[in-house]
C-alpha cells in the first residue's frame, strides 16, 4: 500500500528525530517507521520551517519525506490556513502523476490540505485531529472568541473525510457531539517507542525518600501543579521533581516557576520539591525509572503520552481522570485514577500507596505489560492499517 501521511505542521528532519526531536516530529516518524514496517510504502508531506532541505529525503526503510509549500518558520494556526493553497497544489500535483492509496491527514490544516490535493482524485482521506478546538476551549487552552475558524471547520472535515482517527474515546465523544458518525470514527491511541520506555536501563540518582514525579507546561498547568503542591505537604518524608517549563538556567526568569517556587515556600516544602526544568527526550526515561510514582493530574491530557511512557518504565501512575488518561490508566491495576482538584484526597491516595510497597510492584509490573501491550507502535500500526482499509473499501 502507498500511504501519504499529510504533516503541515510538522518537519521532521532525517538523523536527529531518534533521540533529540521529542513532540510531534518524533511520533510522526515513529509512527511512518511502524507502517513501512508492515511492508507499506510512507511518503510524509511536510513544511520546510525555513530550513535549507532538499525536496525528498529518506527518514526511514520505506520512509521518504517531501518538504512541500513556502519555506517559512511560523506554524501558528492562522498563517497555516493562508498558507494552504502553496503547500495543496504540490500535493495535488505529485498526486496525479504517482497516486497514493490512502492519504491520512494530522491536524486540521492538515485535512484541509489534504480534501483540496485531493478533490476530484478519488483518494481516500483519514483524518486524525490528535487536538480538538472545541477540547481546547473548554479546557481553556485557547480564549473564548479565539480559533473560531478551526472550530467551524473540523466538523466540515469530519463529516468530509473517508474516516476520523479518534485518540481516545473522550475525543470519539466530542467527534460525535459534532455531528461527525459514530460510524465513521476509529479510536487509535498514540503509541511508544517500549523499547526506549521500559524498564530496564539507568535510572537518575535518588534519595532514600519516596520519589513522586510530575511533567507539566508550568504555565499551562498551574491549577493543577498548585494542587499537587498542596497535597505534597500532607505527604510527609516523600520528595517531587517538577519537570517542564524552560531550561533548568532559565527557571529563574520564569514566571511561572516563581510562583510555584512561592507558594512550595509558604507550605514549607524546600528540601522536598525540585523543578528540573526542561527534561529532553533522552533523559526522560531514567527520571521516570527513579520515581515510585508518576503524578499526572494535568487538566487536559488528550492522548496521555507521559503517563503510558511511565508505565512502560515500571512506574504507577496516579492521574486525573480525564481525556486519554481515562483508557490508559486501568485504576486499581497499573494506577489510580483521582479528582483533580482535591488535594487532601490526592495526598490520602498517595499516602496508601507508598505505604504498600507490595501493591506498588504489582501496579508496577501490571503497567508494564500494559503499555507493552496496548500501546506498542507495531499494534498501532496494525489498528491504523485497519482503519486504511476501511476507508479503502468505503
Amino acid at each position: 500500500m502507498k500511504i501519504a501521511l499529510v504533516a503541515q505542521h510538522s518537519t521532521p528532519v532525517p538523523g536527529t528525530t531518534d533521540t533529540t526531536t521529542a513532540g510531534d516530529d518524533a511520533r510522526l516518524v515513529e509512527m511512518s517507521r511502524s507502517l513501512a514496517g508492515e511492508g507499506h510504502q510512507v511518503t510524509v508531506y511536510a513544511r520546510p520551517n525555513g530550513k535549507r532541505l532538499p525536496e525528498r529525503a529518506t527518514l526511514a526503510p520505506g520512509v521518504s519525506v517531501e518538504y512541500v509549500g513556502p519555506s517559512d518558520t511560523s506554524a501558528d494556526d492562522s498563517h497555516l490556513v493562508r498558507q494552504i493553497g502553496a503547500f495543496s497544489q504540490p500535493l495535488r500535483e505529485q498526486w496525479s502523476k504517482d497516486r497514493p492509496d490512502v492519504v491520512h491527514a494530522l491536524r486540521w490544516t492538515s485535512g484541509l490540505a489534504a480534501l483540496s490535493a485531493a478533490r476530484d482524485l478519488q483518494l481516500p482521506v483519514v483524518q486524525s485531529f490528535d487536538q480538538l478546538g472545541v477540547t481546547e476551549l473548554r479546557h481553556g487552552l485557547i480564549p473564548a472568541g479565539a480559533g473560531t475558524e478551526r472550530i467551524r471547520l473540523e466538523p466540515a472535515i469530519g463529516r468530509t473525510v473517508s474516516a476520523v482517527v479518534a485518540g481516545s474515546y473522550d475525543e470519539e465523544s466530542d467527534l460525535t457531539r459534532l455531528g461527525i458518525p459514530r460510524r465513521s470514527i476509529r479510536v487509535v491511541p498514540t503509541g511508544i517507542d517500549t523499547d526506549e520506555f521500559s524498564p530496564e536501563g539507568p535510572a537518575c540518582e535518588r534519595s532514600d525518600r519516596h520519589r513522586l514525579v510530575t511533567i507539566a507546561d508550568l504555565a499551562v498547568e498551574q491549577e493543577a501543579l498548585n494542587i499537587l503542591l498542596r497535597a505534597m505537604s500532607r505527604i510527609p518524608g516523600a520528595e517531587l521533581v517538577v519537570a517542564g517549563g524552560p531550561p533548568r538556567g532559565e527557571l529563574g526568569s520564569d514566571l511561572s516557576y516563581r510562583r510555584l517556587a512561592k507558594l512550595s515556600d509558604s507550605l514549607d516544602l524546600g528540601g522536598r520539591v525540585f523543578f528540573a526544568g526542561q527534561v529532553g527526550r533522552t533523559a526522560l526515561p531514567p527520571l521516570l525509572r527513579s520515581a515510585d510514582l508518576l503524578v499526572n493530574i494535568n487538566q487536559h491530557e488528550p492522548s496521555a503520552i507521559t503517563s503510558i511512557q511511565a508505565m512502560a518504565c515500571g512506574t504507577p501512575v496516579v492521574a486525573s481522570a480525564v481525556g486519554g488518561q481515562v483508557d490508559a490508566v486501568v485504576d486499581g491495576t497499573t494506577g489510580i485514577l483521582v479528582p483533580a482538584d482535591r488535594p487532601a484526597v490526592l495526598a490520602q491516595k498517595i499516602r496508601a500507596l507508598l505505604a504498600h510497597p507490595m501493591q506498588l510492584e504489582a501496579f508496577s509490573v501490571a503497567a508494564t505489560d500494559r503499555a507493552r501491550s496496548r500501546y506498542s507502535w507495531d499494534r498501532i500500526a496494525h489498528e491504523t492499517l485497519a482503519v486504511y482499509d476501511t476507508a479503502l473499501a468505503a
